[in-house]
């Protein structure tokens, strides 16, 4: 194994951190003043369709497909140094490059699954960064940890599908440009095989019957910059059947697909999180005093300040492994070590920002740093792409299948 950045990587990066100092750190505090005389608070500031527009003009523009036609072309090692700058500034870099969840998600299931019609109609604007769209698998109802519980159902009629369920947290769709959700419903509840009972449609979101209730909020954040996430109800709402993406019963084995970069490239995003987070705490070490000496002279801030120094670059290399074997051997062979940074990079970064919090003080649960936003985003991914649990029983069950 080689994590060496390779020359297009070099390149990359260099172009990006430079486009983070001069563009994104200096937007944060303009976005966060134009939200406020918003109509709306889904709308995106102005600023940031002017970073859209700059990291296009840039070239820094959906770099995670992997696709050459469609996107970049990198390779997950190329691309995760390049995710992790991205993640310092999580409410702004992922948009203002076209890199954001959950259209990088949905981007890679049309790249991968959908039909040239489908395409054309929502891929390439999706691409484009014209329209948004939501991916609606969750739901409120049933333990969503485990997929086959899902109850949304969606029946054939004749040459459509009819959709009825109730969806929740689906993130991106309170944003006014989200013009299409991926919907995970059963078309074959009573099939024998319960991962073969489920199939993915793609559903307007000016389909009637296509409610979208309310807004949830994650930790009191209304999470803007995802589009909000929302309660959706689907009541009989009808699609015609080319909307079937793949085919029917395959909707489980695409969410699988699915899932597995989505969850890499958090994971490569939280890391960039920590990064920011030992940044602010050593400058805020530097800064104060307490009792006499400096922060950065206390004995426990530094024990803190090591220990997350450490744990980034074990992170890091765990992440960049994982990123290899995906290139190498596939999201299957690499199944191992995508449950493990799943596990690790989410509970260790929230470790992290507590302490970057704690150092802070009140500021650091005010909206004068980025903090507690980070930190509620960091949490949020301990329960996002399958909860902790899910993970280590699944890889618990590998480790131990070898001494059967």
């Amino acid at each position: 194994m080689n994590f060496a950045f390779d020359a297009r990587t070099e390149e990359l990066r260099a172009r990006l951190l430079a486009f983070m100092d001069e563009h994104v750190y200096p937007a944060e505090q303009v976005a966060h003043e134009q939200r406020q005389r918003l109509s709306s608070p889904w709308e995106n500031p102005p600023v940031v369709e002017e970073l859209k527009a700059e990291a296009r003009r840039q070239g820094l523009w959906n770099l995670f497909l992997p696709d050459a036609v469609y996107g970049a072309g990198l390779t997950n090692l190329q691309y995760a140094p390049l995710a992790e700058i991205t993640g310092r500034s999580p409410q702004l870099a992922p948009t203002a490059t076209n890199c954001a969840a959950p259209d990088t998600g949905n981007m890679e299931v049309l790249a991968q699954f959908g039909d040239e019609r489908q395409k054309k109609q929502w891929l390439e604007p999706l691409l484009a960064g014209e329209i948004r769209s939501a991916f609606a698998m969750t739901e409120p109802d049933v333990a969503s940890s485990d997929a086959t519980n899902i109850t949304t159902h969606i029946r054939r009629e004749g040459d459509e599908y009819v959709v009825s369920g109730r969806k929740w947290y689906i993130s991106g769709a309170m944003h006014p440009d989200c013009k299409i959700f991926i919907v995970m419903g059963k078309t074959d509840p009573d099939g024998p095989d319960i991962r073969r009972q489920q199939s993915m449609v793609l559903v307007p979101r000016d389909t009637p019957g296509v409610t979208v209730k309310r807004a949830m909020q994650v930790f009191g954040y209304e999470d803007h910059y995802h589009g909000g996430h929302a309660e959706v109800v689907f009541d009989e709402a009808r699609v015609p059947v080319s909307n079937l993406i793949g085919e029917e019963g395959g909707g489980f084995a695409i969410a699988q697909a699915r899932l597995g970069p989505g969850r890499i490239h958090h994971c490569m995003r939280l890391i960039g999180m920590a990064e920011r987070a030992i940044e602010l705490m050593c400058r805020r070490a530097v800064s104060r005093e307490a009792f006499g000496k400096a922060l950065a002279q206390q004995g426990v801030v530094q024990n803190w300040i090591a220990d997350a120094r450490v744990a980034v670059e074990q992170l890091r290399l765990l992440v960049l492994k994982t990123a290899w074997m995906m290139d190498t051997v596939g999201n299957r062979g690499a199944h191992t070590e995508i449950q493990a940074i799943k596990i690790a990079t989410p509970r260790t970064v929230v470790g992290i920002l507590d302490r970057a919090i704690q150092l802070h003080g009140a500021g650091g649960v005010s909206q004068d740093f980025p903090l507690a936003e980070l930190y509620a985003g960091a949490r949020t991914l301990m329960l996002a792409d399958g909860p902790d649990e899910v993970h280590q029983r699944s890889l618990a069950r590998r480790e131990i299948k070898k001494y059967l």
